[in-house]
């Protein structure tokens, strides 16, 4: 028994991911670009979306991630996918304890490395990670993450919260596919392939 572990995240060409939904989301370190993801969403970005969390079997979150979401997802109606997120499980990564009123939400308590290994160990199916730039950096030091689902977004901001920050643990990836939208956003997705292979084309 072990979980798959995705990260699903929005990124812009120069892999900031802070704050795509709109203003207000995380203004964190004066971050002034808030809602970039807006104009580039269009029917395709609705299926890969869709697509996506058909797939999952559950959500794993940082405490920050958690608050944004729980704050807007319960009110969704069943048929505008609130029934796929507001069932499934959801599990919020967090140091310190705290009451979580989202329906089967499950709350890890300690250092994320430990609970979200257990975690995979101890279910089955895949779980996406969404958001929650911290939680992931954490989860990549740990060599957790199983795969990468990204959208990329064509636009560039210059600042913010990147996936990929100074000083990431080194990876190899492989590239399982590609697809664009109309909109001009790339959905493109990686496998964890270990260690980085070096050479020279000397």
């Amino acid at each position: 028994m072990a979980s798959k572990l995705i990260v699903s995240t929005f990124v812009s060409l120069d892999g900031v991911m802070q704050g795509p939904g709109g203003p207000g989301e995380d203004d964190s370190n004066d971050f002034q670009h808030g809602g970039w993801l807006a104009p580039h969403v269009d029917e395709g970005f609705g299926r890969i979306m869709g697509e996506q969390f058909d797939r999952a079997d559950g959500m794993l979150l940082g405490r920050r991630s958690y608050e944004i979401l729980a704050s807007h997802w319960p009110g969704v109606p069943d048929e505008e996918g609130g029934a796929k997120i507001n069932g499934m499980p959801k599990y919020v990564t967090t140091r310190t304890p705290m009451n979580a009123e989202w329906r089967n939400t499950q709350v890890l308590v300690g250092e994320a490395a430990q609970t979200v290994g257990e975690l995979k160990r101890s279910t089955d199916g895949e779980i996406l990670v969404q958001g929650s730039s911290d939680l992931i950096r954490t989860l990549q030091q740990a060599e957790l993450v199983d795969e990468y689902r990204l959208l990329v977004f064509p636009v560039v901001l210059g600042q913010g919260k990147r996936l990929f920050a100074e000083g990431a643990t080194p990876a190899g990836l492989k590239l399982t596919g590609a697809t664009p939208t109309d909109a001009g956003v790339v959905y493109i997705t990686y496998e964890w392939a270990g260690k980085p292979a070096y050479g020279s084309v000397a």
